[in-house]
């Protein structure tokens, strides 16, 4: 099997399960070697397990993204172990999606203050910390990418006020911090899933409770949502570009990735398009039936998101 990523070193967090689970299944499969973080070592060794029976090594780390002390370790015992070299940093750490389910259709005054933290010390602060100490070993070798997993939240109202805050930061982390690695060969870009199975939301799908408003909306399609690999052979495919320079400070869509480098999820499944134009009219109350008369390749523009997110 062709190792794409043989000898390059990799820092996944939040990888015990999840979309950070996925890509580190991917990265190792790819022949790289992948440090894995999370607050669980039991979870993050049975990963590091899977993982290296795909090929590549896992390294689990236990490490807490909220605590500035524990990740300078983190990139410290990678200093030394790979003598410096860091090639991928993916910042995945997420700590605010049992606080999203228990406070489903409230209103962000009706809900404890403390949500915010909960979803943006780890989803935000942590990826700034991580990305801090990522880019100074990177910087120096001249080469290296950074992704944030972000997602459309980032774009137009999903879930509640702090994680529509929280992603649409993301985005703008990644568009700023490139703004300043450009010119040291670092790319960062933001990685937008589709609806993911994750073990968690899948769990709530089957008993149905505390399902929020979008995941509702979205429970019929959830049979046919990426599996949490996919966003794995996204990262690998950018990590492997020879131009991914190009791509640095934009935010990439799954569907839009799956297109350019001809991807297919794991399971041989075709990547769905939520940003077709019969995927966007079905979320439209008034213009669903629309939708199935529409050809999946017509797309919605860039140029349309870009109008309906503007501040001006």
């Amino acid at each position: 099997m062709p190792a794409p990523m043989k000898g390059q070193v990799c820092v996944v967090t939040g990888a015990s399960r999840g979309i950070g689970r996925g890509i580190a299944l991917q990265l190792c499969q790819a022949g790289a070697t992948v440090y894995i973080t999370g607050r669980n070592l039991d979870t993050l060794q049975a990963t590091a397990q899977e993982a290296q029976s795909r090929g590549g090594r896992c390294v689990p780390v236990v490490c807490d993204s909220s605590q500035e002390s524990e990740v300078r370790s983190l990139f410290e015992q990678v200093d030394q172990e790979q003598q410096g070299r860091l090639d991928v940093l993916v910042n995945n750490a997420y700590a605010g999606v049992q606080a999203i389910l228990n406070n489903t259709k409230k209103a962000f005054w009706e809900s404890p203050a403390s949500i915010w933290d909960d979803i943006n010390n780890v989803g935000l602060r942590g990826h700034y910390l991580c990305s801090v100490y990522g880019a100074r070993l990177m910087v120096p070798a001249g080469r290296g990418l950074i992704v944030v997993i972000s997602s459309i939240g980032g774009l137009q109202y999903f879930f509640n006020v702090p994680y529509g805050v929280g992603k649409a930061a993301c985005d703008r982390l990644a568009a700023d911090c490139a703004q300043e690695l450009r010119r040291h060969g670092v790319s960062y870009v933001s990685l937008w899933p589709g609806l993911v199975q994750t073990e968690l939301l899948k769990e709530h799908v089957m008993k149905e409770e505390n399902l929020p408003i979008p995941l509702l909306q979205f429970k019929s399609r959830f049979s046919s949502a990426e599996t949490t690999e996919m966003s794995g052979k996204c990262v690998v495919a950018l990590a492997t570009d020879p131009r991914i320079l190009s791509l640095s400070g934009k935010v990439l869509p799954s569907c839009d990735l799956a297109r350019r480098y001809g991807l297919q999820d794991v399971d041989g499944r075709p990547v769905q398009d939520y940003l077709s134009l019969s995927s966007a009219l079905s979320h439209v109350s008034s213009l669903g039936w629309l939708a199935s008369y529409l050809p999946g390749f017509l797309r919605v523009p860039k140029w349309v998101m870009t109008l309906y997110a503007s501040k001006f």
